[in-house]
Protein backbone atom coordinates (compact mmCIF):
# COMPACT_ATOMS: atom_id res chain seq x y z
CA UNK A 1 0.00 0.00 0.00
CA UNK A 2 2.99 2.28 0.37
CA UNK A 3 3.69 2.24 -3.37
CA UNK A 4 0.98 4.80 -4.14
CA UNK A 5 2.34 7.27 -1.62
CA UNK A 6 5.91 6.72 -2.89
CA UNK A 7 4.84 7.26 -6.49
CA UNK A 8 3.00 10.43 -5.54
CA UNK A 9 6.13 11.79 -3.84
CA UNK A 10 8.25 10.98 -6.88
CA UNK A 11 5.72 12.64 -9.17
CA UNK A 12 5.67 15.75 -6.98
CA UNK A 13 9.46 15.90 -6.93
CA UNK A 14 9.64 15.44 -10.70
CA UNK A 15 7.24 18.35 -11.23
CA UNK A 16 9.26 20.56 -8.90
CA UNK A 17 12.50 19.72 -10.68
CA UNK A 18 10.92 20.29 -14.07
CA UNK A 19 9.84 23.81 -13.18
CA UNK A 20 13.02 24.64 -11.22
CA UNK A 21 15.20 27.25 -12.90
CA UNK A 22 18.05 28.52 -10.74
CA UNK A 23 19.75 31.83 -11.38
CA UNK A 24 23.28 31.31 -12.60
CA UNK A 25 26.10 33.80 -12.27
CA UNK A 26 27.80 33.11 -15.59
CA UNK A 27 30.67 35.53 -15.03
CA UNK A 28 31.62 33.80 -11.76
CA UNK A 29 31.33 30.42 -13.47
CA UNK A 30 33.55 31.60 -16.31
CA UNK A 31 36.18 32.84 -13.83
CA UNK A 32 36.08 29.54 -11.97
CA UNK A 33 36.32 27.34 -15.06
CA UNK A 34 38.50 29.58 -17.20
CA UNK A 35 42.19 29.11 -17.73
CA UNK A 36 44.37 31.78 -16.13
CA UNK A 37 46.45 33.38 -18.85
CA UNK A 38 48.76 35.35 -16.55
CA UNK A 39 49.61 32.48 -14.18
CA UNK A 40 51.31 29.82 -16.26
CA UNK A 41 52.95 28.14 -13.25
CA UNK A 42 49.67 26.86 -11.88
CA UNK A 43 50.67 23.20 -12.11
CA UNK A 44 54.18 23.52 -10.72
CA UNK A 45 54.75 21.20 -7.79
CA UNK A 46 55.50 23.46 -4.85
CA UNK A 47 56.82 20.52 -2.81
CA UNK A 48 59.21 19.21 -5.45
CA UNK A 49 62.29 20.98 -4.09
CA UNK A 50 61.75 19.48 -0.61
CA UNK A 51 62.44 15.94 -1.79
CA UNK A 52 65.23 14.52 -3.92
CA UNK A 53 64.61 12.65 -7.11
CA UNK A 54 63.83 9.02 -6.42
CA UNK A 55 65.67 7.86 -9.52
CA UNK A 56 68.93 9.45 -8.28
CA UNK A 57 68.62 7.77 -4.88
CA UNK A 58 67.87 4.39 -6.46
CA UNK A 59 70.90 4.72 -8.74
CA UNK A 60 73.16 5.58 -5.78
CA UNK A 61 71.92 2.57 -3.82
CA UNK A 62 72.43 0.32 -6.85
CA UNK A 63 76.00 1.54 -7.32
CA UNK A 64 76.73 1.04 -3.60
CA UNK A 65 75.44 -2.54 -3.68
CA UNK A 66 77.31 -3.29 -6.86
CA UNK A 67 80.67 -2.17 -5.43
Amino acid sequence: MGRGRQKAKHTKLARELKSFSPTVNYSALERELGHPSDDENEYVDKWADMYGDESDEDEDEYQAQKA
